[in-house]
This record gives C-alpha cells, sequence and structure tokens, in this order.
C-alpha cells in the first residue's frame, strides 16, 4: 500500500507540472532528439577521421615528422584564424541552416579523400587542405550549435541538454577510435573517411527534420564586422562571471596542452608503457568523460552551478598529480595514470557542461554567437602556446617536471572560480546581459 501511494503521489506530481506548464524531459521532446541523434552520428564519425587522417598521411603517404605536425596544425588552426568572424555570422543568421550547410560541406569536402585515392592522386596537400577546411567548417558548426540549444529547449532544461550531448560525445570518444581502427584495418583508411563523409549527411538530414521557430537576426542596422566582433569582445572581458569563466577555461587549456604535449612521451619513456597501455589510459578518459556528462545534471542540481564548477575544476587539478607522481612507484605506475585519466576527465566534462549552460541562460539571442565564439578563440588560443612550452619545457627540466609544472598549473586554474562571485552561483542566471550599443 505504500508503494502504491508513493507512485500515486509521483504520477499525481507529474500530472501537477504538466498542468503547470512544466516542460517534459528531453527525452520525450523530439525536436531535441532530432539534435541528440545529429549530434551522436557526426560524434562517432569524426572519430573516424581522427584515426584515419593521420594513418593515410603515416602510412599511405610515407609523410615526415615535420608534415604530421602541419597536418595537425591545419586541423586545430581554424579555431584562431576563423573563430572571433564565425561568431558574428552565427549573430547573423538563422543557426539551423547553418548547421546543415556545414554538415553538407563537410560531407563534400572529406568526399576528395577517397575520390582522391581511387584516381591515384592522394598527396599530403590534399590532406591538408580538407584537414584546414573541414576545421573552418567545423568551428562554424560548433559556435551554432551551442547557440541553438537555447532555442530548442527550455531555460530550466540547457543543463540537462548539455549533459545529455556531451554524453554522447564522451561515448564517441570511447567506441569511436577503435572503431575507426577496425574500419582503417578492413576496408582501408581513405575508404573509412567516407563514412564520416556519410555520417555528416544523415546529421544534416536530422537536423532539417528540426520543426523550430527562430527569429530571423537579419543584418539591417548593424555595425560592421570589427564593431560586431569588439561587442562580444566587451561583453565576455566585461561581465564579472563570462571573465572569470574565460580566465580559468584559458588557463586549464594553457597548462593542458603544455602536459599533453609530453603526456604520451613520459608514459612511454618514463613508465615503460606500450601501445596497448597508452591506448588503455586514453580510452580510460572518454569513460571518465561518459561517467561525467551521466553525472553533471544530478551534482549541478545538488549543489548549483557555481560549486559545481569551482570543485569539480579543483578535482581536475588535483587528480592530475597522480601523473607526475607514478615515476616513484614505477609498480602501480599504469593504475595511477588510468585512475588520474579517468578523474580528470570526469571532472572536465562536468565543469564544461555548467560553463556552457552558464553562458546559454545568461546571454540574450543576439550575442550568444559572438559570446560562445569569443570564449572558444580564447581558450583555443591557449593551446598552441602551451603546446610549444611543455615542449621547451621538456628538453629543459625534463619530462617529470615539466607535467608537475603543468599539473600545478591545472590545479591553481580554480582561484579563478574560488576567488570570484561565480563561487556563490546556485542556479542558472535568470537575467539577460545588457545590449551593448552597436
Amino acid at each position: 500500500m505504500i508503494q502504491e501511494r508513493d507512485a500515486q503521489g509521483r504520477l499525481g506530481a507529474r500530472v501537477v507540472g504538466l498542468m503547470a506548464g512544466r516542460p517534459p524531459g528531453l527525452w520525450r521532446q523530439p525536436e531535441f532528439l532530432k539534435l541528440w541523434a545529429a549530434s551522436a552520428i557526426s560524434d562517432i564519425g569524426s572519430q573516424i577521421t581522427v584515426v584515419a587522417l593521420p594513418l593515410i598521411a603515416a602510412l599511405t603517404l610515407g609523410a615526415s615528422a615535420w608534415e604530421m605536425g602541419l597536418l595537425s596544425a591545419a586541423g586545430s588552426a581554424p579555431i584562431v584564424l576563423v573563430g572571433l568572424l564565425a561568431g558574428v555570422w552565427v549573430d547573423r543568421v538563422r543557426r539551423r541552416p547553418t548547421l546543415i550547410a556545414t554538415d553538407v560541406g563537410r560531407a563534400v569536402l572529406l568526399l576528395a579523400i577517397p575520390l582522391a585515392s581511387l584516381a591515384g592522386a592522394l598527396r599530403i596537400e590534399i590532406l591538408y587542405a580538407v584537414a584546414l577546411l573541414v576545421g573552418v567548417l567545423t568551428v562554424l558548426f560548433d559556435v551554432a550549435y551551442l547557440s541553438f540549444l537555447p532555442s530548442l529547449v527550455e531555460r530550466s532544461h540547457l543543463i540537462e541538454g548539455n549533459s545529455k550531448l556531451e554524453a554522447t560525445s564522451s561515448a564517441a570518444q570511447v567506441a569511436g577510435p577503435g572503431l575507426g581502427g577496425l574500419l582503417v584495418g578492413t576496408l582501408g583508411a581513405a575508404f573509412a573517411v567516407l563514412l564520416d563523409a556519410l555520417s555528416f549527411v544523415v546529421s544534416a538530414l536530422f537536423i532539417a527534420g528540426i520543426r523550430v521557430k527562430e527569429v530571423s537576426l537579419a543584418a539591417d542596422g548593424r555595425a560592421g564586422m570589427m564593431a560586431e566582433i569588439s561587442e562580444g569582445l566587451r561583453v565576455v572581458f566585461t561581465d564579472r562571471i563570462l571573465r572569470v569563466l574565460v580566465g580559468c577555461s584559458a588557463t586549464s587549456n594553457l597548462f593542458g596542452r603544455m602536459f599533453l604535449a609530453v603526456y604520451v612521451l613520459y608514459m612511454t619513456r618514463d613508465l615503460g608503457l606500450g601501445p596497448v597501455g597508452v591506448g588503455l589510459v586514453f580510452s580510460t578518459g572518454g569513460v571518465g568523460a561518459l561517467v561525467g556528462a551521466l553525472a553533471a545534471q544530478r551534482v549541478t542540481r545538488r549543489f548549483g552551478p557555481g560549486p559545481t564548477m569551482t570543485w569539480a575544476q579543483l578535482l581536475f587539478g588535483l587528480t592530475g598529480m597522480a601523473v607526475p607522481l607514478a615515476v616513484l612507484v614505477p609498480r602501480v605506475a599504469l593504475p595511477m595514470v588510468v585512475a588520474s585519466e579517468f578523474g580528470q576527465w570526469l571532472a572536465v566534462t562536468i565543469y564544461y557542461v555548467n560553463v556552457v549552460s552558464v553562458r546559454q541562460a545568461l546571454i540574450p539571442d543576439r550575442l550568444l554567437g559572438r559570446v560562445n565564439a569569443t570564449a572558444r578563440f580564447v581558450g583555443g588560443g591557449a593551446l598552441p602556446i602551451g603546446a610549444l612550452l611543455g615542449g621547451a619545457l621538456g628538453e629543459a627540466i625534463g619530462l617529470p617536471l615539466t607535467l608537475v609544472v603543468a599539473e600545478f598549473g591545472m590545479l591553481l586554474a580554480f582561484l579563478w572560480l574560488y576567488l570570484s562571485p561565480v563561487r556563490s552561483l546556485r542556479e542558472l542566471p535568470t537575467r539577460e546581459h545588457p545590449a551593448s550599443p552597436s
């Protein structure tokens, strides 16, 4: 009888919630499910290409270390080259058509690789061009994607929506590389890329099926391109919440990339891990990210976004300390590194879900593209600097000490949050950022 009354009570609460106009959970909202399906399919496809492109360069084309570096740079440079321009573009147009166009564009570009392979004309320069242009469209897609979600779900569902989308991205990070390696081994690297191209086509079809009313953001009466970029920068760096979040993320990215620059070298040389051990470490990071994405909504509901971000960032720094310490205890080095990788990805994913949700709740629609782009531009700009610093320090003071410096930097990033009003943010902001004069 008690269980029956409890069930009736829960049913009654649900009915009251629906009568009060509370939107149903996102798994029951078809338009969100279309976006989620599009994200899941394209994420898995992209992970295949992450494996396939370097393998094409290394095994098929015999690329040198310098050429491999150029290929990596071609894929990561667009965030710095076009990140701020992407924000202006996304704030001038409707986001759904932008998502469809960039999906289709990436599919067409990736098709160039299997076609060139069939024609016997595949060259490293083609890989450079495809990586660069796909990267440009990916920057545009990502900015539009982050700015589109608030048009699709209620403010009360932002944390839930970002958690679900990040969970599928993390799952792709776990399964995608293994699937990519299998497909490369059976189909060949060039034709594995074909599946990624097809995944973007399917993603575009799902997004095309989304029915949502978007406000047309025409450029009439707007200021010039540079004035709009300046407005986005000004909003981010004058708002006390956004400024802190961008500073924390940039600091974490700087020292995180310093860490990653020598991480694999440290695992292979100092810890003696082979390819299987290194693969286990990175796969565990994907599992940690998945757990973090699934836990983010519940943790945030319990503690609020501010405390959740603050302590997640602290956990991110503390768990990383196990990596340089592992060299002191070689018998348990692998478990320590695996545990660190799991803990860091779990923490940083919880942090990221909240950061994105706070931005989406705080900023009005007309500025959201530029604010998201500015945040990505600043954070992305820290990555190559951190990589160069990591390589230089690794040569100067050795790998373990470089990792110690990097981990202390990641640990100190949490002070941005702890010493700011963000720490006391118990719920998503409800105010809109005042519109700056154009």
